[in-house]
């Protein structure tokens, strides 16, 4: 809404009758006006400061209603009307508390919704018509009837005929959905909305900043551009807004360039067709048969020799085979290469064993018994044993 500032209010209110001084003063003071308003920064104009919030819309802002009834229908699909059936009183009651009439027709397979004299607020009929175009389009009631705030509004974005081919749309709408649904997450959580792909459609829910974003990345993923990177870029905004300083700031400088990768190399197919150079001559007539056996001298020949011929060229062909068929068997019969035998080295001086130092080893094992002490071990239990005596007799 534009709002009249004082000044003009007062110009307004005034008769129409004036005199050429009042008219020169108004100016002047209008003029003045300007020149202050420019001196102001157009950053504090724009933003909005935090924590403020519409008035809702009373029956004091209306209290003679509204002069004619409203009405608007949608048509909803055969998977939904159990669903509708089940939740249809909720929805009547959330639209009676804004004197909105609800009509659920389950033959026709439509949902009306209606104003009634009651009704204040011109435009709930609005926000009624998106509720029951939400609830065709698979949202469950509780998030559909957050519609009837204030401060939410909805879009719903139809991608059925962005994509001409089936399958590369279906994998596009798979690569907007994610891995379990996590793409679609990370998208609700960072534009504060609810997002529903069903179908050939996106429903989203939420504030007018976050849907806005929700388009962008819906139809830029349409386009064959990866989600991921909508995603990053929506990641560094939500940092740069929570500082004061640079919220009045452009923030290209912060946000990431991704460049679209062209092959080098386009693939090459697999069979390469060659163009001609184009003769206006027609090609020559091909042989025929006659022709050949008139050039090779056959055609002279009697029939009997033909024969001949014929036969000799088939028994060439069968001795060639058997040849070849035989070559083949003998190749069992082939025996492999052997490794050549490697003579076994002689043992040099250096690696010869000591006898004397082995002799002297194996004594040493005869003369100690198994698990008996060595001579030291046993000096030194000795000693102990002494002074144990000697203190005992003290």
């Amino acid at each position: 809404m534009r709002f009249r500032k004082p000044e003009t209010l007062a110009m307004a209110a005034t008769p129409k009758a004036r005199t050429e001084k009042e008219s020169t003063t108004a100016e002047s003071r209008l003029r003045n006006q300007k020149r202050g308003n420019r001196a102001v920064d157009e950053s504090e104009l724009l933003t909005v400061p935090d924590g403020w919030k519409e008035p809702p819309f009373t029956k004091d802002d209306n209290p003679r209603g509204l002069l004619e009834e409203s009405s608007f229908a949608t048509l909803f699909p055969k998977y939904r009307e159990a669903y509708l059936k089940e939740c249809w009183p909720l929805v009547q009651k959330a639209l009676h508390e804004h004197h909105i009439n609800a009509t659920l027709d389950l033959i026709e397979g439509s949902m009306t919704v209606c104003t009634t004299k009651k009704t204040f607020d011109p435009y709930i009929i609005i926000k009624a018509r998106d509720l029951i175009k939400l609830l065709a389009r698979s949202v469950p009631f509780e998030q559909a009837i957050r519609i009837l705030g204030d401060d939410t509004a909805c879009d719903i974005i139809k991608i059925g005929s962005l994509v001409r081919n089936k399958e590369r749309f279906v994998k596009r709408r798979q690569r907007l959905i994610g891995p379990k649904g996590s793409t679609l997450k990370a998208l609700e959580l960072l534009t504060n909305c609810y997002i529903m792909v069903q179908g050939n459609t996106v429903s989203a829910l939420g504030p007018f900043n976050g849907l806005k974003e929700v388009r962008k990345v819906v139809l830029d993923t349409m386009k064959n551009i990866h989600p991921i990177y909508n995603i990053k870029t929506l990641m560094i905004k939500r940092e740069l807004s929570k500082d004061s300083e640079l919220r009045s700031q452009d923030w290209e400088r912060f946000l990431p360039q991704f460049k679209h990768k062209n092959l080098n190399k386009r693939k090459e197919p697999k069979k390469k067709t060659i163009k001609k150079e184009y003769t206006p001559f027609p090609p020559p007539q091909p042989e025929s048969r006659i022709d050949k056996e008139l050039a090779s001298g056959e055609y002279f020949l009697k029939e009997s020799q033909k024969k001949q011929q014929r036969m000799e060229q088939i028994k060439a062909k069968q001795a060639e085979a058997v040849s070849k068929r035989q070559v083949e068997r003998n190749k069992a019969f082939i025996p492999p290469k052997e490794k050549p035998v490697m003579k076994p080295k002689k043992a040099s001086a250096e690696t010869k064993i000591d006898i004397a130092a082995l002799k002297e080893k194996v004594k040493k094992a005869k003369t100690k018994k198994l698990g008996a002490l060595t001579t030291e071990e046993v000096k030194l239990k000795v000693e102990a044993d002494e002074k144990r005596q000697k203190k005992k007799k003290k």
